[in-house]
């Protein structure tokens, strides 16, 4: 059942802008699903955007959990930009996920049969969060986003543990606003960290998500249901 998101004028009110935002819950149901498909939304959107996913992947004993941006937005800048020009929206929706994780493991979901996925500056937020919380994750699936941080940052002080997540980064490979090489970088971290990472750069494919995405997506899923 979808839930319009609540009216919020600023993602800079409070210090916790994205708390006690809406969640949108489709699929199966959370209690009885044969996997968790936590799907965040890109910038100037909500839920029902990328709702719009849940039937071309096609897989109906998934449930499927959309939390909401304040205001549309997780953070104001650019991924780019210096960190703390994104905050406070930036830690305030890395601790609503991590809030979000945990919750669904709480109803008996154990992590492994959690897959995170997130399209645009949702990716970017997902890559982030991912890094930030290492586990056994049913998976990653990182639609045309990557990792948080400046030009030239480096990430060879993160540790942690993706051993053997399946993890899929997909981008054009020409976007206005993703750079390739951020794709190809946050690749590489989680492959230094473990996981079985598939990246694809798509030429000319512009800002959304093909058919090919879906069908990696579908293996992501399908290999987090037959999980024990």
């Amino acid at each position: 059942m979808f839930m319009a998101p609540t009216a919020f004028p600023s993602q800079f009110v409070g210090m916790e802008p994205h708390a006690n935002q809406p969640v949108v819950y489709d699929g199966a149901p959370l209690d009885s699903a044969g996997a968790v498909l936590i799907m965040v939304h890109g910038r100037n959107a909500a839920p029902k955007n990328i709702v719009e996913l849940i039937p071309r992947f096609d897989r109906p004993s998934v449930a499927c959990v959309m939390p909401t941006a304040a205001g549309g937005t997780w953070y104001p800048f650019s991924f780019m930009a210096p960190r703390d020009t994104n905050e406070p929206g930036l830690t305030s929706a890395l601790t609503m996920l991590n809030a979000l994780v945990e919750g669904v493991m709480a109803r008996g979901v154990p992590a492994h049969k959690i897959v995170l996925l997130g399209f645009s500056q949702g990716a970017c937020l997902m890559s982030e969060f991912a890094m930030r919380h290492p586990r056994r994750y049913g998976g990653v699936v990182i639609f045309s986003g990557g990792l948080i941080g400046e030009p030239g940052a480096t990430w060879d002080d993160v540790t942690g543990s993706f051993t053997d997540v399946p993890m899929f980064f997909g981008c054009s490979e020409v976007d206005g606003h993703i750079p390739k090489e951020r794709v190809l970088d946050s690749a590489a971290l989680f492959t230094r960290l473990g996981a079985r990472v598939t990246c694809t750069l798509y030429p000319g494919m512009g800002h959304l998500v093909n058919d090919d995405e879906i069908r990696a997506l579908q293996g992501v899923l399908d290999e987090a249901l037959a999980a024990e």
